[in-house]
């Protein structure tokens, strides 16, 4: 059974809904997983745009979830119903919170990548998409990805 990500409000590759955009409450999405990776002590979740014009932008980092969880509500970040022990690292926005599609122009992809990791970080509530990466080398027992598509109606 492969490790899998998935959304009760989008389908993989699926247009986002804009309850979790810019456009409408800005909540984070509820996720849910399973077949998580046998030996995993936590999990971490970066959601990013590859599309943004400046590269990639971070809208969304969260570590150290506990492997007995399996899901996230809706608006988990927002409404600080995140795991207990869970952190939420810094977003391109300099928040420590998720924040949704806000695309400049066009539909732009936002992948939700969710890693079992075989160790556990020490808080930070100043952890980048770059510093989680570095810490998580040679600790990635497993990943799986979800993404959504965005497009403002302007």
């Amino acid at each position: 059974m492969k490790f899998e990500l998935i959304s009760p409000a989008f389908e993989n590759e699926g247009m986002i809904p804009v309850r979790f955009t810019c456009d409408g409450e800005n909540i984070s999405p509820p996720l849910k997983w399973n077949n998580i990776p046998e030996g995993a002590r936590s999990l971490a979740l970066i959601n990013d745009d590859p599309d943004a014009p400046i590269g990639d932008w971070v809208h969304w980092i969260l570590y150290n979830i506990p492997p007995g969880i399996d899901s996230l509500p809706e608006g988990a970040s927002n409404k600080k119903q995140i795991p207990s022990n869970s952190v939420e690292g810094l977003n391109d926005w300099g928040l420590n919170s998720y924040g949704g599609p806000c695309p400049p122009s066009g539909i732009h992809r936002y992948y939700f990548k969710l890693y079992a990791l075989d160790t556990v970080f020490t808080a930070d509530n100043k952890m980048t998409k770059k510093k989680l990466l570095a810490l998580m080398k040679g600790h990635i027992l497993g990943e799986a990805v979800l993404m959504g598509k965005y497009k403002r109606a302007r």
